[in-house]
């Protein structure tokens, strides 16, 4: 049984963006990523590996500000691609890692003021383990 089983609270405040921002990461993309994205932004899908994109180890992933460290789709706090955001941004904060005890849990909430913000999502245990 996970530490989690009664479930958690979270609420996207999307004007937050400290998940886009910070210190460096990676944002992997499968290719219906790139596909959606690619289609979102009306760029063909080479165009978009060319300028939005990065290879590290035979993975994609999206480039980021190398000044601040934000992610290449971030402007005024808002994400440019919401609708279309990779998996990896939509499944945010249920990470494994950041699920791996309530520790982990506790300290992600001061990185992200939406973790168990009550009047958000209940989300069950069940659709976390969806989510990772």
């Amino acid at each position: 049984m996970t530490w989690y089983k009664e479930g958690l609270y979270f609420k996207c405040l999307k004007n937050c963006a400290n998940c886009c921002s910070g210190a460096p990461g990676y944002v992997w993309l499968e290719d219906i990523d790139i596909e959606k994205v690619s289609k979102f932004l009306k760029i063909s899908k080479k165009d978009f590996l060319k300028k939005y994109t990065r290879s590290i180890k035979e993975k994609i992933s999206l480039i980021e500000n190398f000044k601040n460290y934000d992610c290449c789709f971030l402007k005024d706090k808002k994400c440019q691609i919401y609708d279309v955001r990779p998996g990896q941004c939509k499944t945010f904060p249920f990470w494994k890692s950041i699920l791996k005890s309530p520790n982990s849990w506790e300290g992600e909430k001061n990185h992200c003021p939406g973790i168990d913000d009550k009047t958000g999502k209940l989300y069950s245990s069940e659709e976390i383990n969806k989510k990772i």
